[in-house]
This record gives C-alpha cells, sequence and structure tokens, in this order.
C-alpha cells in the first residue's frame, strides 16, 4: 500500500508526478498558507508532509499520529518546531543550495536599486514628472568599490560576496564561525567582529537564518553604529530586523536607505514602511524564478521520498532521529 503524503500548496507538475509515483498524494488547490487547525485536520492519517510558507507546530504534530517526516520547500525552516519533531521521531527536511544564486541576485537587485534610486526614478517616469534632463536629478550613491559587509557568510553571503566583488567591492564578513583561510582568499573577504562589520559597511546585507539568537538581530543600537551614507539589505528573514527601529532609522536619516525582501509580521508591512522613499519593498520573492521554484520542489520530493523509504536524506535537518 503506498504512503499517503499531503502537499501544503500546488506545487510544479514534475515534483507531484515524481510525489505520485510513490505515494498516495493529497494536494492543498490554493496557493496560500493553511491555519494550524486547517493543516492539522489533513494531516490525520498522512505519513509524509511536504509544507511550503506553512507552520508546522505542536496543534499540527498533535494530530498527525502517522507522520514520519515533514519535508520543508525552502531552505529557511523557523516555520517548523523541530525540536517537537524530533521527540516524535519525525524527520525534518530543508532545500539548501538550489536557490543560493537566485536569492543573491535579487540582494544584489535591491543593493543596485536602493543605491541608485531605481523605483523612485521608475515612479517620476511614469507619473509624467520629467519635463527635462537635469545635472542634478537623481543623484544615487555608488556601488563600486564600496564595502560590502555580510551578515553571515553561508552559500548565500558568500555567492553575494562573488558578486560584489563583480563590483569591485571591499568584502567584509561577521558569522558564528570563522570561514576556512580558503574560503577568504577565494572571496578576498575579511573576517571582522560585530561592530566593525556594522561600522565600516556602505551596504550591510544580512544572511542568518532565524533562531532565537538572531530575533531582532539589527535593532536601534545596530542601526546608529551605521554610516548615516550606509544601506541595509535583508533578504534573509524579516524578524531579524526590529523593524520599529529600522522606520526611525529611516525617517531620520540615520542610515540612507535599505532594500527589504522580508518583513517582521508578513505579509503586513510597517505602516510608515510604505510611505518611505529610501526603501525598496519586495513580497518575499528572493527564490521566485521558475528554475529555482522547480528545483526546491524537486529537491523537497526527493527528501520526502528518501526519508520515507528509510533512508536518511541528504538535507535532513534533525540527523538526530536516525541516531
Amino acid at each position: 500500500m503506498k504512503p499517503r503524503i499531503f502537499v501544503t500548496r500546488p506545487l510544479p507538475a514534475a515534483a507531484l508526478n515524481l510525489l505520485a509515483s510513490r505515494c498516495e498524494v493529497a494536494v492543498h488547490p490554493a496557493d496560500m498558507a493553511l491555519k494550524p487547525a486547517q493543516l492539522a485536520e489533513a494531516c490525520r492519517e498522512v505519513e509524509g508532509l511536504l509544507v511550503v510558507g506553512v507552520r508546522v507546530n505542536e496543534e499540527v504534530l498533535g494530530q498527525a499520529g502517522k507522520l514520519r517526516v515533514v519535508a520543508n520547500c525552502g531552505v529557511g525552516y523557523d516555520n517548523i518546531d523541530v525540536d517537537a519533531c524530533t521527540r516524535r521521531k519525525i524527520v525534518v527536511t530543508n532545500t539548501p543550495g538550489v536557490l543560493t544564486d537566485a536569492t543573491a541576485d535579487l540582494a544584489f537587485a535591491l543593493l543596485l536599486a536602493v543605491a541608485r534610486r531605481v523605483v523612485e526614478a521608475d515612479k517620476f517616469v511614469r507619473e509624467g514628472r520629467w519635463q527635462r534632463w537635469e545635472f542634478g536629478m537623481m543623484w544615487g550613491a555608488e556601488v563600486h568599490h564600496q564595502t560590502l559587509a555580510l551578515y553571515g557568510f553561508g552559500r548565500i553571503g558568500q555567492a553575494m560576496a562573488r558578486r560584489g566583488q563583480g563590483c569591485s567591492m571591499r568584502i567584509l564578513y561577521h558569522s558564528r564561525r570563522r570561514a576556512d583561510e580558503s574560503i577568504e582568499r577565494q572571496f578576498a573577504a575579511q573576517y571582522v567582529d560585530r561592530e566593525t562589520l556594522l561600522r565600516e559597511s556602505d551596504f550591510l546585507s544580512l544572511h542568518v537564518p532565524l533562531t532565537p539568537e538572531t530575533h531582532h538581530l539589527i535593532g536601534a543600537h545596530e542601526l546608529s553604529l551605521m554610516k548615516p551614507t550606509a544601506f541595509l539589505i535583508n533578504t534573509a528573514r524579516g524578524k531579524v530586523v526590529d523593524e520599529e527601529a529600522l522606520v526611525a532609522a529611516l525617517k531620520s536619516k540615520t542610515i540612507a536607505g535599505a532594500g527589504l525582501d522580508v518583513f517582521e509580521h508578513e505579509p503586513h508591512l510597517h505602516p510608515e514602511l510604505e510611505k518611505l522613499d529610501n526603501v525598496v519593498l519586495l513580497p518575499h520573492v528572493g527564490s521566485a524564478t521558475g528554475e529555482t521554484r522547480l528545483k526546491m520542489a524537486m529537491l523537497a520530493a526527493e527528501n520526502l521520498l528518501a526519508a520515507l523509504d528509510g533512508r536518511q536524506p541528504p538535507n535532513v535537518v534533525n540527523p538526530e532521529v536516525y541516531g
């Protein structure tokens, strides 16, 4: 008898076909997050759960007595109560690697957009306000030869460094663990302490997971250490930044601007953010290319099938369940 699995959103046909070849598959038809009570009801009899942008908490797990694996279609897994899964011997997997370059592309696009006032200038043209060319019009900030400061130096942080190299930027980074010397040489990246990173950054780009330690990693104090000409780029997780403090810093010109793909209370914005011209706002689309989303879905499906087969998936988050 085929194992039963539930997929929380529509996925590319190739991934669903792969799952259907080995499992009995049910798919939530709407591309929107299920509430915990709805997800719990859908998981009562399933052995596998493939989740996309939905919370898997005690309420869900308490109803899913047969559940053996939760495969997250995404690299971040703060939406899953991993400890609760581990206590129940439920395997949790994610999809690192396949979205690295797409996310770094988006982060660098935000950097360029906010530095060169791309969105503001586009609006200026569309609204018919451009009447003549002026020497003093729409001056932005230079990117080349500036300091790119990376908070977090994993796959995406390193991919961002590579893009910075293409603009002859000075690369600084801070991370929980210092990278190998060979990696530092490869990216011409200098490890510095946290305060130095903040003080010397022209562009501070965040690439850390959301954990209790990184919640509000960037707040009023950290922003006050940055140059008034510096920009903050966040494609990591919204709760890494104290949004109230960021709004205050943007309004007071404590920093020059920000490029944000993630927000503290998604999909709700701080009411002041959308009023500001010195911030570029995107709807959490860091990995949103057709190629990357297909790779994510396929990897999540492969992880799920491996776990159901009794094999340890290559991207297991809690390998201790196999101990």
